[in-house]
């Protein structure tokens, strides 16, 4: 069988839409699949990458890495997990992030999935809209509950030891 993905860059700087469609096997791997979108929207290919699993909001779930970089071999990695394995039917999502210092993130989603066309080169770029920009779009992130800490709210003032409750012989 044959995936039929959309790969959707994470671009809101841009009013413009940047993604493309892409045939590949039911039967290659995830790292097959990071060759093919990488080659598409013009990178070499050589920088840190990732697969997610990702539910209907796109919440980021479990990693599938291009290489483990962990001290314990548990890591799942591209080139030993098959699209069938982690995409189908109900489980039609996938996050890609592409060199982890600039964070290229993509929304990747199974559209179709069609009969293999004799004859036919797979993986296949099928379909492609706007430009890359030249660098990764600007990523903001929620802010942190602590920005809005403020350790002297409450008027005491640290260094002044005899105003505070504080028992020197509590045990």
């Amino acid at each position: 069988m044959i995936y039929r993905f959309r790969v959707i860059l994470d671009n809101d700087t841009s009013d413009e839409d940047v993604f493309r469609d892409l045939e590949i096997r039911d039967s290659d791997t995830l790292e097959d699949l990071h060759n093919i979108i990488t080659q598409s929207f013009g990178f070499d290919g050589t920088e840190m990458a990732s697969f997610y699993i990702s539910n209907d909001v796109w919440e980021q779930g479990e990693e599938i890495s291009l290489f483990d970089l962990s001290e314990e071999a548990t890591a799942r990695l591209m080139n030993e997990t098959s699209l069938e394995d982690v995409v189908n039917h109900d489980q039609t999502k996938l996050i890609y992030v592409y060199d982890f210092l600039s964070m290229w993130t993509f929304y990747v989603e199974l559209a179709e999935i069609v009969d293999e066309t004799e004859g036919f080169d797979y993986p296949n770029l099928m379909f492609f809209q706007g430009q890359v920009p030249e660098a990764a779009p600007e990523k903001s992130f929620e802010a942190d509950p602590l920005d809005d800490f403020d350790e002297f709210e409450d008027g005491l003032d640290m260094d002044d030891y005899d105003q505070l409750d504080f028992d020197e012989n509590w045990n």
